[in-house]
């Protein structure tokens, strides 16, 4: 029976400047040393970014693809959309909406990927039968008092 690889969801710390960077990526490295990783980094939270911390998110992302994985951003506070667009990383990474959109796109990145090998394909349904139809959502964080789901 096959299992499908979960996306993991982590959320940025108010604070992602040298300290806090190290700290999140000892964190967050046992997840990218996973074989391809599926890694969503919700940026709601996030008052404070520096170049360290771009740096670290770049790291990140490098981790993830060199082992065949991927690293999305999600709802990205107003001052980590300035500061990825003043340094133009946000050009580098995928970025959505809310973790929730980052996480679907994971499952929806097999159809078009087999599209190239299976024209026929238009959706899960045509895909093989090993191939899994949505992966598991794995989220790693302390549930914030009155953190409920945001409207997106």
């Amino acid at each position: 029976m096959e299992t499908s690889r979960p996306v993991i969801v982590k959320r940025i710390p108010e604070r992602l400047d040298k300290k806090h960077a190290r700290k999140f990526l000892s964190e967050v490295r046992p997840f990218l040393a996973a074989d391809r990783p599926q890694v969503v980094f919700d940026l709601s939270q996030v008052k404070h970014l520096d170049a360290a911390g771009v740096d670290m998110l770049l790291d990140c992302m490098s981790e993830a693809m060199r082992r065949d994985g991927d690293l999305k951003l999600a709802a990205l506070s107003a001052h980590a959309a300035v500061v990825l667009e003043l340094t133009r990383t946000d050009r580098l990474f995928e970025i959505y909406e809310n973790s929730t959109d980052a996480v679907r796109s994971f499952s929806s990145f097999l159809p078009n990927m087999l599209r190239q090998f299976y024209p026929g394909a238009r959706g899960l349904h045509h895909a093989p039968a090993h191939f899994p139809a949505h992966p598991a959502v794995v989220h790693h964080e302390p549930a914030a008092k009155g953190d409920d789901e945001r409207a997106a």
